[in-house]
């Protein structure tokens, strides 16, 4: 067995190798991606850090904390793609040693070395590392702000001070500068999603008090004093409206639904089971089978895990907005559910039991999508009648996309990994099963990444990225009709916010305005009766206005 200072060495090698490579070899996402990567440059442009912004207007959807992070990157790295995401990928590292070693404290170096590979070998948790969105440092800190509260919970006299289960107050303080850190990084639902599961802890334990009060005074103290340094500074620079129109944002966020973000009620579940494959497998069998052990505190840490998997399934469900990343917060405790399935199958050597056969199923069904993929590409056309009424997604197939069909390597290497785990498992080698069906997810994250992400842009956004990098040094306005999108800002590199649409369209301009919208909003722009247009590529259309 590796010592501990050796696996967390290996975690973060393994990591850093994962996570890193690539982080600038396609173009940011619209929204969320180019969305903060933009607040991020803009902080740069203004030397404003103080309050977000884009398109150098007040942005009251998310506090500071990521943007900070990213802009601190695009000044050691440049402004661009690798900068944007290189946060995540360092989250990853930090997030696979912090589980590691809760979870070696909890049950052992076996189980925190599961715990990490059922994290890094699941798709979307692996996947999000490599992003420019703030999910992964949210979660972070409202799982070690949470983990920190479990502690004090579990606070046994007993037990030696160093322990896991320490006597002194550290940890009120920490809880409360994580949730705090999480506010800051993401908004209010920090303190929402840990509190829901404080109140249903509490509710299950009859209503007993488990928390003294002081402990819970310090945790708010300490909360309190990590927004502060953000919140309190705003509001003696500016006043109360930026932080006004912030709160009433996040409750509409909540509450009401976005356009295009609409979604069934079990929307989640169908994202957890699919997203966090092959983990959700083996976290369905530990919900349906509890593990159970002599140790009180162990079967107390599974119960918050439970109560927060169900807080944030139940309460993201109910949201009327729904985006995958949403959920995220579930993938904590759900791969700690699997670690405990991969726990038993490890030290007992036991087989997987049903879960081997949903796991065949259900990975050969993902594995054959991305087999069929690239060959639906070659045969393009075939495809079209299924979008006939939908004109820009058909316009969106014209893109000069190459599949040679080495793409569906991909699918391959996970329907292999999947093979080799059943025959592994087959043959009593049960260890082994589990190593090539986690270690070849991870594996086909990373492939499917480097065969698919480029395409899935060429179809979906390159056209409009590469018509306003074009006019990344030309002395304009640029904008967009009919859609939203932040292209314009970011990769057109805008240095100062431009007038009012109104001006742009009709009134007195001193430079040229370019303009996109899709195919399905012609119509509205000529109807402005002062755009030439360009032209038209994969289901955008370009504009120009000359100025008088």
């Amino acid at each position: 067995m590796l010592t501990r200072g050796r696996i967390q060495l290996l975690i973060l090698l393994a990591s850093a190798l994962l996570f890193v490579p690539g982080l600038g070899a396609v173009h940011l996402f619209d929204w969320d991606e180019i969305n903060f990567a933009e607040i991020a440059r803009e902080m740069l442009v203004t030397g404003n850090w103080a309050q977000p912004q884009i398109d150098y207007l007040p942005f009251h959807e998310k506090p500071p904390l990521f943007i900070w992070l990213q802009a601190l990157s695009m000044k050691l790295f440049g402004i661009g793609e690798f900068a944007a995401r290189l946060p995540n990928a360092i989250c990853g590292m930090l997030t696979l040693l912090v589980i590691y070693r809760i979870g070696d404290q909890l049950r052992g170096k076996v189980f925190g070395m599961l715990w990490a590979l059922a994290y890094i070998g699941s798709i979307l948790p692996h996947l999000y590392f490599r992003s420019g969105i703030i999910d992964p440092w949210f979660n972070l800190f409202i799982f070690l702000g949470l983990h920190a509260i479990i502690t004090l919970v579990q606070c046994d006299p007993s037990r030696q001070a160093g322990a896991l289960n320490a006597r002194n107050e550290k940890h009120a303080w920490l809880a409360g500068l994580f949730l705090g850190l999480a506010v800051l990084t993401k908004g209010p639902v920090g303190v929402l999603i840990p509190g829901l599961a404080m109140g249903v802890y509490w509710a299950w334990g009859r209503f007993r008090p488990y928390l003294r009060w002081r402990r819970l005074g310090i945790i708010a103290l300490a909360t309190l004093l990590s927004i502060s340094t953000w919140a309190v500074i705003d509001l003696l620079r500016n006043g109360p409206e930026f932080m006004v129109a912030f709160f009433w944002r996040q409750v509409a966020m909540l509450t009401t639904e976005d356009a295009g973000h609409g979604g069934f009620v079990g929307y989640h579940f169908v994202v957890l089971l699919l997203g966090c494959f092959p983990a959700s497998v083996f976290a369905l069998q530990e919900l349906l089978k509890p593990t159970r052990t002599a140790d009180a505190a162990q079967n107390d840490h599974r119960r918050w895990m439970v109560i927060l998997f169900w807080v944030v399934l139940i309460l993201f469900s109910f949201v009327k907005t729904k985006i995958v990343h949403y959920s995220s917060m579930a993938y904590f405790p759900l791969t700690y559910l699997a670690a405990l399935q991969l726990e038993r199958v490890w030290k007992k050597r036991a087989s997987f039991g049903w879960s081997r056969f949903v796991l065949g199923g259900l990975g050969s069904l993902v594995a054959v999508i991305f087999i069929v993929v690239p060959f639906a590409g070659m045969n393009i056309n075939m495809l079209k009648p299924l979008f006939a009424q939908d004109p820009f997604a058909l316009a969106n197939l014209d893109a000069n996309v190459k599949w040679t069909g080495l793409e569906a390597l991909a699918g391959a290497l996970l329907l292999a990994s999947l093979l080799a785990g059943h025959v592994l498992h087959g043959k009593a080698r049960y260890r082994e099963s589990i190593l090539a069906v986690f270690g070849g997810t991870a594996l086909f994250v990373t492939v499917t990444l480097f065969f698919f992400i480029n395409r899935i842009e060429g179809y979906s956004q390159s056209a409009a990225v590469e018509f306003f990098e074009s006019k990344a040094d030309e002395q304009c306005w640029l904008m967009t009709k009919g859609y939203k999108s932040y292209v314009p800002q970011f990769y057109g590199r805008v240095r100062e916010a431009k007038p009012d649409e109104a001006t742009l369209w009709h009134g007195p301009i001193d430079r040229p305005v370019y303009l996109s919208c899709k195919v399905t909003h012609i119509e509205e722009v000529e109807a402005l009766g002062t755009f030439d247009e360009l032209y038209r590529k994969n289901g955008f259309v370009f504009f120009k206005r000359e100025p008088s």
